[in-house]
């Protein structure tokens, strides 16, 4: 079917990528107001809102730090400052995300075990048994949305302790906070990475870097910016050791005031969303990639015959953003999300959307 795009108005713009992600209204409405200083005792308590937010986001009960930067800083900060070079680490790699994690550590010194499994495929508690230690840590990305495969990561945490009880477990929760449940300290996880681009509806340019007790205790501090004992030392009085995108931690905090007393509720619409979307994707015939389903991506590969470029211009001229594949799915799939401020009637238009855009004779 082709949309009639000649009447003004038609279609509203739609950002239905895994980020950025659709913002939330009072993520809106935190960033028109004043500028704060962040300095001022305004700025200070907003801060404290928002990392005290975070912290229960996260269920830890050690601390969330705010970084100015990505999800991909947070992650780069926690493996700078939770082990120092030479460590030995095992890296599950099975989409683009956890391959950063490689990548990361690699630079960072230390000494990658790198476990290859077929993109889209999860990682299992076999897989780890058959890694030859000793470890110092587990690098683990919960839910890797290059794939839209979610990672039971709390009984992996689990596998790994009962071989290497010193180790630490550190996940990337970028697409999964907010979105899937999540615990640190009550699934055995010592720190974890997500950024405010993502399921906190927020616009790019935090990362949230949380860690457990045990983790705290276990810090090797080094570099400058990324150092987190120096973010350790002040962040609890409501400042950061360099000055902070002030105005985004507002953002943060707005959107937490909301979004914490109905999280359940939140994670259940998410997950209720991703199946409609899988569902129309199984009536028009698409095959999925992942092996066990995020709730933030979905993800199919492209018809046969179908180009990406032709998915991509049949969203476009319906209002929508869609992303396509990243590594070695570029140009294989494309990708969906509705992670962002969406209801429940938003994934019914997007699953037409999609029967519309993907009749492309």
């Amino acid at each position: 079917m082709q949309p009639n795009d000649k009447i003004p108005g038609m279609y509203r713009p739609r950002l239905l990528t895994p980020g950025p992600v659709e913002l939330h209204p009072r993520a809106l409405e935190a960033l028109a107001r004043p500028q704060l200083h962040h300095r001022s005792d305004a700025a200070r308590q907003v801060f404290l809102q928002a990392k005290t937010g975070l912290e229960a986001a996260f269920k830890t009960q050690g601390q969330v730090l705010l970084l100015t930067g990505s999800g991909t800083a947070a992650m780069d900060a926690l493996v700078q400052n939770l082990f120092a070079p030479g460590a030995r680490v095992l890296v599950p790699v099975h989409g683009n995300f956890s391959e950063r994690w490689a990548k990361i550590a690699q630079q960072a010194g230390l000494e990658v075990v790198r476990l290859e499994l077929e993109w889209g495929r999860v990682v299992r508690p076999e897989h780890l048994e058959s890694a030859q230690g000793p470890f110092d840590g587990l690098l683990l990305t919960h839910s890797e949305s290059s794939t839209g495969a979610l990672n039971d990561v709390r009984t992996l945490a689990q596998a790994f302790k009962a071989r290497f009880p010193e180790g630490l477990v550190v996940v990337d929760a970028i697409t999964s906070l907010f979105v899937s449940e999540f615990e640190l300290e009550g699934w055995g996880l010592d720190a974890a990475a997500c950024g405010s681009q993502k399921g906190i509806m927020c616009p790019p340019g935090l990362g949230y870097a949380a860690l457990s007790p045990r983790a705290i205790e276990r810090l090797k501090p080094r570099g400058f910016y990324l150092n987190l004992a120096s973010e350790l030392k002040v962040q609890s009085t409501g400042e950061s050791a360099w000055t902070p995108a002030i105005n985004l931690v507002a953002a943060t905090a707005a959107v937490l005031a909301e979004l914490l007393p109905r999280l359940p509720e939140h994670i259940t619409l998410k997950q209720q969303q991703n199946e409609i979307l899988y569902a129309t994707g199984q009536e028009l015939g698409l095959k999925p990639v992942p092996e066990v389903k995020s709730p933030a991506t979905t993800c199919f590969y492209l018809p046969e015959g179908v180009s990406y470029a032709q998915v991509k211009e049949a969203f476009a001229a319906r209002g929508a953003t869609i992303i396509g594949g990243q590594g070695q799915l570029k140009g294989r799939v494309f990708r969906l999300s509705l992670m962002g401020y969406s209801d429940l009637y938003d994934a019914y238009a997007v699953a037409q959307m999609m029967r519309e855009a993907l009749r492309l004779d």
